[in-house]
């Protein structure tokens, strides 16, 4: 079996495993755990840094992000970012609206409306960003440079997860969800992608 199949089984354990545990009720003592040290650590100049961050998944910027690199992508690439972004969508819907976990009560320091579970902003950071990775990972980019942004996006994908859960939008378990789920579903479009190429190309 190909490592990107392992893979995607394993993050797809990991996302029921965390599901079950959120439809139980047995993971709020970590989510608990992980708010009470992030109260530790709030401050003015780290909220404008997590406020900042955050807004890197937001609707407006995902958009701009998804048109610029539309444009500068080749023509079939363009169909499978919009394929991703869409399903990513989709899916994160249908399952906040199965689960319909109820937002933190901590103090919040954005406005966001809808269910917790699991966290559209880190599924569609991997959707967009994560795209970005598997694109440059198989590009002729020089190896320093593939280095330079494939490192910027991943720091970039993480902080917009840390930063749901600084702001008091997001329980960890939503996050950490978000990232299994869409990494998993990335995964799948890779392999599906690539099965369609080597199709095309056998032709």
């Amino acid at each position: 079996m190909k490592k990107k199949y392992i893979f995607l089984i394993f993050f797809v354990i990991c996302f029921l495993g965390i599901t079950g545990l959120v439809v139980s009720n047995k993971i709020q003592p970590f989510d608990d755990w992980i708010y009470k040290m992030i109260f530790q650590i709030r401050n003015d100049g780290l909220d404008f840094v997590m406020k900042s961050i955050t807004k890197c998944a937001n609707t407006i910027p995902i958009i701009s992000a998804m048109i610029l690199i539309l444009i500068l992508l080749p023509k079939k690439e363009k169909i499978w970012l919009g394929i991703s972004g869409a399903s990513m969508i989709a899916v994160n819907t249908i399952i906040k609206s199965i689960i319909q976990r109820a937002r933190p009560d901590h103090l919040r320091l954005v406005k966001q409306g809808g269910y917790s579970y699991p966290s559209g902003h880190a599924m569609m950071a991997i959707a967009i960003y994560g795209f970005l990775i598997s694109y440059l990972a198989s590009s002729k980019l020089e190896k320093k440079q593939k280095i330079i942004f494939i490192t910027f996006f991943t720091v970039l994908i993480l902080g917009i997860g840390i930063s749901r859960i600084y702001v008091g939008v997001h329980y960890p378990s939503d996050v950490i969800a978000g990232f299994c789920l869409g990494i998993a579903m990335e995964i799948g479009m890779i392999s599906i992608r690539g099965y369609q190429n080597d199709k095309n190309g056998s032709k």
